[in-house]
This record gives C-alpha cells, structure tokens and sequence, in this order.
C-alpha cells in the first residue's frame, strides 16, 4: 500500500521513474478500486494528469497499467491512441476496451506501423478487416493472411488473387497458402504462377521453350483438376459450374482429371454438362453400361470420337487406381493411345488431333514418372552379385600404314 500522500510526493517528483511508477500505481488502483465514489473520481484525475506529463516514460507507464482490461477508461486509451508512436502502437495492439469505431479511423489513416498493430489484435471484426485490407499495405495484409483464427470475408480475398496478388509473389504464396480462399481465385494465382514462370529467365535460359510450354500447361491443368477434386469432395460444385459456364471444360481436360484420377470433378462437369444429377452421372461412371456411358456422354455435347475415346478411359480407369499409382496411369494411357492407333488405322481423325497429342504428352511425362528410381529399387532388391549384359567384343580393324 502508498500512503496518499507518498503517491503525491511521487506525481511532484523530478525523476521521470517516479512519475512512470506513479502514473502506474494510479492505473492500477483506479482498476481495483472498490471505495467511495469521490475516490474512484479523484483517481481519475490523476490519470487524465498523467496525459500531460512531459516524458514519454510517464505516459507509456500509465498506458501499460491500462493495457489488458476492459475495465480500462476509454477517453484516457483514446489520448494514449494520440500520443508518441510507440505508446499509440501498443494500445492500438493490445487494448481490449476499445471499439471498431475506434480504430476505424486509425485504419484509414493508413500509417504503416499502426496498422500493423492493428492487424495483431487478439480480436478483429469482420468490419476491420475489410478496412485494413482496402488500405493496400502489404505486411498487415501479409499479417492478417497468416492468422488463422480470422474469418477473412471472401470477396477481399478473391480482390486481392485478382489485384495486388497477381504482381507479388509473396502475396500469392500467403493467399495460396490461406485455407479460406475461394476455389476460383486459387486457380487465378496458379495460372499467374504459371505465367510468371515462364517469364522467367533463369526458367526460361534452362528448358526448351516448347518443353517449358507442355511442363506448364500440364501443371496448371493438373491443379485446375485438383482444385475441383477438392471442391467436389466437399460437394461444392461452384467452381465445376463456373468452369462449365465460361467454357475452360475442354476434352483435354476431362481427360486430364480422369487420368489424374480427379473422377469426383470429372463426374461434377459431367453432370454440369449433361444437367443431370451427380449421383447418377457417379454412378454411371463407376458401374454404367456402354452404351449407358454413350448415352451420357452425347448429353454432354460431345462427338461421337470423342465420346468413344472417354469411354475407353472410363473403363479402364475403373481397373486402375489412378489418383495415385503413376504406373497405372502410364499403363492406362499407353492402352488408350494404341487403342486409338489400332481402331483408326494410324489416321487420327481430325476432331481427336488435340486430345490425341495430349494422350501423347502425357505417355512420355508418365513414362518417365514411372522410371524413376526403377532400376535402384531393382538393384535393392536382386540378391547375390548380378551384372549387366557385357557389350560384345569390338572387330580388329586392319591398321593401314600412315603415308
């Protein structure tokens, strides 16, 4: 306990430290304070005196008695927001007593450092976030993307993949690395990744340039099936719609999702496509008929070619597990594309050309997938020494006499 007058004594001191542990006393009894009103009152005072004491030492001392309560006089919290960089920064962080409007306008002030501190609140309203994230600085944003107890609404994030995220790489990573962000805006930042690859010099002084075309064009096609398998097994069926609607659902494509083994977005644009449920359009997938899977397949839109080139996928996807056998997929693929050879007679025709080259495509890509580490995991596994076939002997040339 201080004697009343002991605390003044502290208040009328030259030395900043007492003043400091002053302005902290008076903090912490005016929080704890049970007592007669006129009391509680002239402790008040000694708080709003304290605003005009000359060291920032002082006022950080009183800020920091006040920071963690609700309890916490307001009017006092928001002269604090007002004062020296470092004291606004800390209440503006860490003060649970004040209210969006009170921050609202410290947001779009847009000072870097407080807005910073405002995106490290323990808590942040919908309202906030909306309003720091308008303000376009990068680190608070980069901070409010790594949290992952914030509800960031969906439009900001689908503004960002298709604004400042398409310029900034770290601002792509953060979005992409973020589990809230939209289906939609996720494929955006993949094809911007994509496209900023193949800028690259170092990327593009290293690969062919028609290699480094068919590398990206698979990749971002395998994400834009990955993206909707994910989609689809958590039965949301927007992006395979919006696909379908702004017609990105190609030949190529569905063959990629089904050689991926991505079969729930396959069945999503299938039904999409077909309008007709999904449960049917799954089921015939996994168990339909030939002609049944025609049938299907014809609502889709699809030529007669090509629906008797998918078809052949299907069935002989249903004997393979393709999402995660790599050998599967080449074998698979190696079947189709010989199929194909054999049924018209080496003259592929004309509407099969793109989808054809893709089966190609991907036989070489497989094939090497599939490859690798084959032979070490031979040599792991053969006991005994073995070697391989020596190379037979090379012919004894007639040496001629040098001239």
């Amino acid at each position: 306990m201080v004697a009343y007058q002991d605390f003044v004594s502290l208040t009328q001191s030259g030395n900043s430290e007492e003043r400091g542990q002053a302005a902290h006393l008076a903090a912490q009894a005016y929080l704890a304070h049970i007592g007669p009103a006129d009391e509680h009152a002239a402790l008040y005072a000694a708080l709003i005196g304290f605003l005009d004491d000359p060291s920032v030492k002082v006022r950080a001392a009183l800020a920091y008695g006040l920071l963690h309560t609700r309890e916490a006089p307001r009017p006092i919290l928001l002269a604090l927001l007002q004062d020296a960089p470092v004291i606004a920064r800390a209440v503006a962080q860490y003060s649970p007593a004040l209210i969006d409007v009170d921050l609202l306008g410290i947001v779009r002030g847009g000072d870097p450092a407080m807005l910073l501190a405002v995106a490290m609140r323990e808590r942040l309203s919908a309202r906030l976030i909306e309003t720091l994230l308008a303000q376009g600085d990068k680190p608070s944003i980069l901070k409010l993307l790594s949290r992952d107890d914030l509800q960031v609404p969906e439009a900001q994030l689908i503004a960002l993949a298709t604004g400042m995220a398409l310029e900034d790489a770290d601002l792509r990573g953060a979005l992409l690395a973020h589990r809230q962000l939209p289906a939609s805006a996720r494929l955006v930042l993949v094809q911007a990744v994509a496209q900023k690859l193949a800028q690259a010099r170092i990327v593009k002084g290293a690969v062919a340039p028609a290699r480094l075309e068919r590398l990206l064009r698979n990749a971002t096609d395998t994400a834009l099936t990955g993206i909707g398998e994910a989609e689809a097994a958590a039965s949301r069926t927007d992006y395979a719609v919006d696909l379908v609607t702004t017609e990105r659902v190609s030949a190529r494509v569905m063959l990629h999702a089904v050689v991926n083994g991505h079969v729930l977005f396959f069945a999503d644009c299938l039904a999409e496509l077909a309008e007709a449920p999904r449960e049917k359009v799954f089921t015939l997938l996994e168990s339909g008929s030939r002609a049944a899977l025609n049938a299907l397949l014809a609502r889709c839109g699809l030529g007669e070619a090509v629906r008797n080139m998918v078809a052949r996928l299907v069935f002989h996807a249903r004997a393979a597990d393709l999402a995660d056998d790599v050998a599967a997929r080449h074998f698979v693929v190696t079947a189709l594309t010989e199929e194909l050879i054999v049924e018209h007679d080496g003259v592929i025709p004309a509407e099969l050309e793109e989808a054809f080259g893709y089966l190609c495509e991907q036989n070489v890509t497989l094939a090497r997938k599939a490859a690798r580490g084959v032979m070490s995991a031979f040599a792991d596994d053969v006991h005994g020494r073995k070697t391989l076939p020596g190379l037979p002997p090379a012919p004894e040339y007639l040496a001629l006499p040098a001239a």
